[in-house]
């Protein structure tokens, strides 16, 4: 296909994991803010988010599985696209107004078709760009698209809610992933029966880690991948313990600020924290620095925690904004890693399921360490982001562990990728 095609292709990819990120990012403000809009108190709007994150590691091995197996990838992601827009519309209507039970169920269901946004529209990057650079560089937009979503969401939010009110912010957000689902067909040209799952790209894989019986037929096949195959290992253990610590992060800064004298500051923190994040991703995508993947993931991680245990300690609030900035900027190329990560070493058959895996059991460790952080809220806020920077070392620490072989590694790790690209060989998936 012709090099214009695959930018086009891009674009639309891009387009469309914007918009349902945008709506992802913008949910966890805007439906606690609604709550409190219309009960008085939070607590409503918390039992929604946990409703709505909690599907996420469930959920996510089947909508894997269906995403994998589909013959018709155009119905299927425009359906759950629709459905999460649907959702995100059904709670502006029912929050604070309809019984908790009914508020809750539809919370699940559209939480329940949250891993085609988080985890499973990056699934579909190694079928729509080559192997190569061109498509090291979409994984590291693709990661672009996350750290812009997580900054402009909530913004967007606060203005129109702080404008017209809560309830219309929700009501943007479910337009803004409609919009989305009617985009999405379009990353589909000329799909026929025949390209319902990605093509095969160099040797098939070994048949004991993969195919069509254990990709396409067992939900548990993408788990069972993660765990055999040592890159997949390595990475989502590092990044789900290092997520325990990210999904306290928000709930520590706001504490710190409050500490040190400075309430407001807590969310200026955050997006400094997201800013940095995104430059980090846009920096990768356009120089591809010099590191291995698996380096580049242990190297982030170090980086977050040492910028972390830093901010924790200095007492300037010009120091500690850039070092939530250095934090943002090491965090960003994580993500671009991870990616990568899990297109080049999951086994074709189970890939769609490997990345909304990924990206469930990332989001559920931040949900615990987000309750772990309001658990502990009485301790000093400074020890609290320490803690949080020193999940960030174990995490880098535990990715160099697990990626050691115990024994000379084999030749399967190049027929597992297929399309191993770009400057390492073999290369690491998300």
């Amino acid at each position: 296909m012709h090099p214009d095609h695959h930018r086009a292709g891009l674009l639309r990819y891009l387009a469309v994991a914007l918009l349902a990120r945008l709506a992802e990012e913008g949910m966890a403000v805007a439906v606690v803010l609604l709550a409190l809009d219309r009960t008085g108190g939070a607590a409503q709007g918390a039992f929604v988010l946990t409703a709505w994150m909690a599907p996420h590691v469930l959920a996510a091995p089947l909508v894997g599985t269906l995403a994998g197996r589909t013959r018709r990838p155009r119905l299927f992601h425009m359906a759950a696209l629709g459905g999460f827009a649907a959702a995100i519309a059904a709670l502006a209507l029912l929050t604070g107004r309809a019984p908790a039970p009914v508020t809750l169920t539809v919370a699940v269901i559209g939480g329940s078709c949250g891993p085609v946004v988080s985890g499973g529209l990056s699934g579909l990057i190694v079928a729509l760009i080559p192997a190569g650079p061109p498509r090291d560089r979409a994984y590291a937009l693709d990661a672009a698209v996350y750290n812009a979503a997580s900054v402009t969401g909530p913004a967007v939010v606060s203005v129109v809610a702080g404008l017209w009110g809560p309830g219309p912010a929700m009501a943007l957000l479910a337009s803004v992933a409609m919009v989305a689902a009617g985009l999405a067909p379009g990353l589909f040209p000329g799909h026929r029966r025949s390209d319902a799952r990605p093509p095969r790209r160099g040797p098939a894989p070994d048949a004991s880690r993969s195919g069509p019986a254990a990709g396409l037929s067992d939900p548990a096949a993408g788990l069972t991948a993660v765990l055999r195959v040592r890159e997949l290992r390595a990475i989502t253990a590092a990044t789900c313990l290092a997520f325990v610590g990210i999904g306290g992060l928000t709930t520590t800064t706001v504490l710190l600020a409050a500490h040190r004298g400075h309430p407001g500051s807590g969310g200026v923190l955050m997006t400094a924290f997201a800013a940095g994040a995104l430059a980090g991703s846009l920096a990768v995508a356009r120089w591809k620095p010099g590191l291995s993947t698996q380096l580049m993931a242990t190297t982030a991680l170090l980086g977050t925690g040492v910028a972390l245990a830093g901010a924790a300690l200095v007492p300037w609030p010009a120091a500690v904004m850039a070092l939530f900035v250095l934090a943002g900027l090491c965090d960003g190329p994580l993500l671009t890693a991870t990616l990568r990560i899990r297109a080049d070493h999951a086994p074709t058959d189970v890939r769609a399921q490997v990345f909304t895996l990924g990206a469930g059991l990332k989001i559920t460790a931040a949900a615990c360490g987000a309750g772990l952080a309001g658990l502990a809220a009485t301790l000093p806020p400074s020890a609290l982001l320490l803690g949080i920077a020193t999940l960030q070392l174990t995490a880098a620490l535990l990715h160099a562990l697990l990626l050691t072989p115990g024994r000379r590694p084999t030749p399967t790790a190049p027929t597992i990728t297929g399309a191993a690209t770009s400057t390492q060989r073999p290369r690491t998936p998300r």
